[in-house]
């Protein structure tokens, strides 16, 4: 059941919103925009897609005034650990991000509430919708809010590990090669896919992985070569 927008804004993200349409398209997945005939463009996508690039800069800002004395390739890293799926997922749960998504009837039986790469790309829809109403400024209010455990896990080191950024950071120093990611497999219905992923250095397969996106699947392919590379196996 789809929860009241107002309450996500106003209580969740602590914003006073213009344009509401901006944010309720943020939420609407095109399996409900092309169930409902809502037009091309309907759905989160291109707000997506404009989010992620908000997040990156907002977070790259955040850490350059945190971590003054954090050289370039270590920041890289610090980001990609705040900004990868996992980490987006974390915090559209703690919002219930899930309850406020318009799917179409199949996505939502299928569990798509809970589907954690829809999760995360709604949450940076979200982000570009705040970053097309409000600004900038905005934006960096909600993150610096919303982010802050993440920050905190940063500092201790307890944030979850990005491993296609320690892979890469490996091979090149240690092999001068860069990973090359290709899905070998994809298998059932579009609403709840799974994608096989293979890690390739040279030309030789280094790990495989699965998941529910593509990205989780390259994470889990990288996360098996990285341990098969740094335990010499």
């Amino acid at each position: 059941m789809e929860k009241d927008l107002s309450v996500l804004l106003a209580e969740c993200l602590k914003i006073s919103p213009r344009q509401k349409e901006l944010y309720l398209t943020a939420l609407t997945h095109s399996s409900y925009a092309h169930e409902h005939n809502l037009g091309g463009n309907a759905h989160n996508e291109r707000l997506e897609f404009l989010g992620d690039a908000v997040l990156e800069l907002t977070v790259s800002e955040m850490l350059y005034h945190r971590f003054p004395r954090v050289p370039e390739g270590k920041l890289t890293r610090f980001r990609a650990g705040l900004v990868c799926e996992e980490s987006l997922v974390r915090l559209a749960e703690k919002l219930q991000l899930g309850a406020y998504l318009r799917l179409g009837r199949g996505e939502a039986a299928s569990g798509g509430r809970r589907r954690p790469s829809l999760l995360a790309d709604a949450l940076e829809a979200l982000l570009g919708a705040i970053y097309l109403d409000l600004g900038f400024a905005a934006v960096r209010k909600v993150v610096a809010e919303l982010f802050q455990p993440l920050f905190n896990e940063l500092e201790n080191g307890s944030l979850l590990n990005d491993y296609k950024t320690l892979l890469q950071e490996y091979t090149q120093a240690k092999m001068a090669m860069t990973p090359e990611y290709i899905i070998v497999r994809e298998s059932g219905p579009d609403h709840d896919k799974i994608f096989v992923a293979q890690l390739l250095l040279g030309g030789r397969i280094y790990g495989e992985g699965s998941g529910r996106s593509k990205k989780e699947a390259e994470q889990e392919a990288a996360r098996a070569a990285y341990e098969r590379l740094v335990n010499n196996k």
